[in-house]
């Protein structure tokens, strides 16, 4: 078995990314299904007291922000990893096609209108990274965006979404929102194999369309806007996590350790009570205990 060090995933700032050297499946971290329960009922046990009291001292939040393709495993991994989390102090957001009014907009706008609230943890499911990735494989997406002229010139439209990406996460950092990323790292095989599956359980065939079949012929596309992606906005103010997404339980394992050590340093803690506060408590103690 693997001991999970999340320093393994994570790719360090300046760091130029190259898919296909980072593993798709990694090394078992549990032995069976019930040691795999195991693990996971202690991460949560764990991660559900790291959340109370980030909820208590309501000063700090965590974004939590998941991308990758399709099949992956972003949902079921969101389902997992937070299964014993309070939902009072938990919001997820999924982001598809923009509306109107977002497309009047900014880029940034429609997703930070849903940034957590000190105390509690917001998960983006796909996010403000889309507009680097989906919106770069597809010009037609950017065509409808409607921005001036001077703007929309290829590489230097990137670069220049990079860099204002990367000033919204040093601002909230630098506000108390940690910020914790993860590409979900699936094989092209296990893609198809996982199509196959949702083609033969009737019960899946509401996961698949025929645009799934169209996105995975622009795979080799999506593999490069992802690389240039994961390079230039993996900063010390928010960290790309790669994981081996082959093995499901393995990267939801993985996934919660990510997470509950980012919340481990950010030295979460109830909040004190004053002398005179704790005078006024044993008073009503008085009061309740006639």
């Amino acid at each position: 078995m693997k001991k999970i060090d999340p320093t393994d995933y994570r790719v360090s700032p300046g760091k130029k990314v190259k898919l296909g050297k980072w593993p798709t499946l990694a090394k078992p971290i549990y032995k069976t299904p019930e040691h795999y329960e195991e693990l996971r009922h202690q991460q949560i046990t764990d991660l559900r007291d790291q959340q109370s009291k980030l909820y208590a001292e309501d000063r700090q939040s965590l974004l939590l922000i998941f991308q990758a393709m399709d099949a992956a495993g972003k949902d079921g991994a969101i389902k997992h990893v937070m299964s014993g989390v309070n939902p009072q102090g938990c919001q997820v957001f999924s982001f598809k096609h923009p509306s109107a009014e977002e497309l009047d907009h900014d880029f940034l706008w429609r997703s930070t209108q849903c940034l957590p609230e000190r105390g509690r943890i917001g998960i983006f499911n796909r996010s403000y990274y889309e507009e680097v990735l989906i919106v770069r494989v597809h010009p037609e997406i950017l065509a409808s965006q409607r921005l001036p002229e001077d703007s929309q010139s290829g590489a230097h439209l990137w670069k220049h979404r990079y860099r204002s990406i990367n000033d919204l996460e040093k601002h909230l950092d630098a506000n108390g929102t940690r910020i914790v990323k993860f590409f979900l790292h699936l094989s092209k095989e296990e893609q198809r194999k996982r199509f196959l599956a949702r083609i033969d359980d009737p019960e899946k065939n509401w996961k698949f369309s025929r645009a799934d079949l169209a996105e995975r012929k622009l795979w080799d596309k999506y593999q490069e806007a992802y690389e240039d992606c994961l390079s230039a906005t993996s900063t010390k103010h928010g960290h790309w996590h790669i994981v081996p997404a082959d093995d499901k339980p393995n990267a939801r394992l993985i996934i919660a350790q990510v997470i509950l050590e980012a919340l481990v340093s950010m030295k979460l803690k109830y909040p004190s009570t004053s002398d005179a506060r704790r005078k006024e408590l044993l008073a009503i103690r008085k009061l309740l205990a006639k």
